[in-house]
Formats: C-alpha cells, sequence, structure tokens
C-alpha cells in the first residue's frame, strides 16, 4: 500500500469508529429521554433483559453479560428491586447467591421499553437495505472478533 491509501485508509477507518460511536450515543439518548417518565435508564433495562432471557444468573454472571463491572450491577440490581422491577431470593444450590427475577411490573416495563426501542431502530435504519444491514454486520463482527482476539494476548 502507498503511503497516500494507508492513511485514507486510516481516515476511513477513524471515522467508521467515530459514526459508530455516534450513533450508540444518539440511540441510547433517545432511549433514556423516552424512558425517563418511567425513571429507568437503558443500563436498568439492559439487566431486565439479561435476567429475563437468561434466569438464574448470578450478579457476576450478569454483569458479564452487560459488560459491565459487578460493582454497576450491583448497584443496578438494587435500583431495580427498589423499584419494584424484580425480586431476588437465595440460590436453591448456593444460598450465599442472590438470584434475580422479573416481577410482573419489570416484565410490563421491558414490553414497553422493547417497542420503543423498536420505533427509534426503525428510524435509524429507514432507507437502508437489508443486504447493507448483513454486510453491516458481518463486518462489525469481525471488527469485534479481532479486538477480542488482541485482548486475549495482551495487545492493545
Amino acid at each position: 500500500m502507498t503511503m497516500r491509501t494507508l492513511k485514507r485508509r486510516q481516515t476511513e477507518t477513524r471515522r467508521a469508529a467515530q459514526l459508530m460511536k455516534r450513533i450508540l450515543i444518539h440511540f441510547r439518548g433517545q432511549m433514556d429521554e423516552q424512558l425517563r417518565p418511567q425513571r429507568v435508564t437503558t443500563a436498568q433495562l439492559q439487566l431486565l433483559k439479561v435476567i429475563r432471557d437468561e434466569p438464574g444468573g448470578s450478579g457476576a454472571q450478569l454483569a458479564r453479560s452487560c459488560h459491565m463491572t459487578p460493582q454497576s450491577a450491583q448497584a443496578l440490581l438494587k435500583s431495580l428491586e427498589d423499584g419494584g422491577w424484580i425480586r431476588r431470593g437465595k440460590d436453591k444450590v448456593n444460598e450465599r447467591i442472590l438470584i434475580a427475577r422479573l416481577t410482573p411490573r419489570g416484565e410490563e416495563l421491558l414490553v414497553a421499553a422493547e417497542e420503543t426501542a423498536q420505533v427509534i431502530e426503525k428510524r435509524l435504519w429507514q432507507g437502508v437495505p437489508e443486504s447493507a444491514v448483513e454486510e453491516l454486520n458481518a463486518v462489525l463482527e469481525r471488527c469485534l472478533s479481532n479486538l477480542e482476539l488482541g485482548s486475549e494476548f495482551g495487545q492493545n
């Protein structure tokens, strides 16, 4: 590759990363704005979704699934419990582990939030053909794999 080609690639890859970040910021901002009346955040919703989709997980397992620290997950679990969206009880096998379960109120909140997310997602992908989304997903999966592979070897 010539120096000019390398420079252009660097500019375009950096631009792609910046656009991904801006999309995530806008998406999350719009979700948070829509969820504000229910007094819930997107981070709390992410945790609710994992509790529903992966029942029986410990706080540490939930944290890993949500890509957050165990301390953050515990604070969010406490707020979800205080809000009446989840109940926590001791695991039947290991009483030191607290297992979270959605309450009916938590289920309702999750359904409403998913409807909100679908509206925002529809607006996000308006005018983008499905084939382009599939191609983008393949590229993003490759990029994620590249980063995960690098982190396994202690590379930055």
